[in-house]
């Protein structure tokens, strides 16, 4: 267990969380970050109360809610979701808790990229889980409407078989954002942003129920909700595409892509030119992206990743960066 840092931010800390993280995660409510159940405990709960629960994703998830200084599992009333170590034939998935949280890290701490508030907390017998605060909930305890990329594109299983969210493409969402957005120039700017994380840091599974729109409550438009389900996937899966959808609705494809068969900067430039983004900003954005790349490092290495994970993390971060190299 990594000692010594924030459980949410990794940021230096004598304690599991430290003040700003508190507020944020718990409105400054001392939590402890471990869970009084164990990962054996918890499937045996979940195959007890199946059907129950309505939270999407193929990944084991449970609602939590704060009691005390504990977060305990909750069926109503809950704050937060759980994501614990899943099951499948992947690799090293006892990591996939620290990989989301690390990913989700350094998107909003050097990316521009919302996301919700999150930490790394341990079962019982030390296995790690993953908490994110929800965000579908408005700070006056209103259920928001938020529907993802395939409630408003209409694709199901039944109308799009058993690969529906990924028969898309992110020009595509580009679109749609486009038609039922009111400030899209900016919402498309957040959008460009968090498909060029995706590429960059190797998601492979951003599909189209990883993005989702949210109607605002003071105002009645709809946005962008803060980014979800961030990890690298080529750790667990190395064989994965680098990106879970094409790029663009049509068969362009840059003269560096015809070469070499993988995005590079000027297909990303192409892509922000077609969502309406300046390519002046568009390159800035690009820049910015690169020249984090110390502080990524610095990160990963606080990181909760075992430290073999640690390296291919970062062997694969700093491949996808040689493809973005502005001239």
């Amino acid at each position: 267990m990594n000692t010594g840092v924030c459980h949410s931010c990794l940021r230096e800390s004598k304690t599991s969380f430290c003040r700003s993280c508190l507020k944020e995660l718990t409105g400054g409510r001392r939590v402890s970050n471990t869970l009084s159940f164990s990962l054996s405990e918890f499937n045996d709960y979940k195959l007890r109360s199946t059907g129950k629960f309505s939270i999407s994703g193929v990944q084991i998830k449970h609602l939590l809610k704060l009691e005390k200084n504990k977060f305990v599992l909750a069926e109503a009333g809950s704050e937060y979701i759980l994501k614990p170590v899943p099951n499948g034939a992947f690799q090293h998935l006892d990591q996939a808790p620290a990989n989301e949280h690390l990913t989700m890290q350094l998107a909003r701490q050097f990316f521009g990229i919302d996301t919700a508030a999150n930490a790394i907390v341990f079962m019982s017998d030390g296995t790690p889980a993953y908490v994110t605060k929800r965000f579908d909930f408005s700070p006056s305890g209103k259920k928001l409407i938020v529907e993802d990329f395939t409630q408003i594109t209409g694709l199901t299983e039944e109308t799009g078989g058993t690969e529906y969210k990924y028969k898309y493409s992110y020009e595509g969402i580009a679109k749609l954002i486009s038609l039922n957005v009111s400030a899209s120039a900016i919402e498309l700017e957040k959008y460009f942003r968090i498909t060029l994380f995706n590429y960059l840091f190797s998601n492979g599974d951003a599909h189209l129920k990883n993005f989702s729109l949210y109607k605002n409550e003071e105002y009645g438009d709809y946005l962008l909700t803060p980014a979800y389900d961030l990890l690298c996937t080529r750790i667990h899966s190395p064989y994965e595409s680098d990106l879970a959808l094409d790029l663009f609705d049509d068969d362009f494809r840059s003269e560096g892509y015809k070469h070499t068969s993988k995005y590079g900067s000027d297909d990303f430039l192409e892509f922000a030119r077609r969502l309406g983004i300046k390519s002046e900003k568009a390159v800035n954005i690009l820049k910015s992206y690169v020249i984090n790349s110390n502080k990524v490092d610095d990160l990963i290495s606080r990181s909760f990743l075992s430290d073999e994970l640690k390296q291919k993390y970062s062997d694969v971060y700093k491949n996808k960066l040689s493809r973005l190299s502005i001239t």
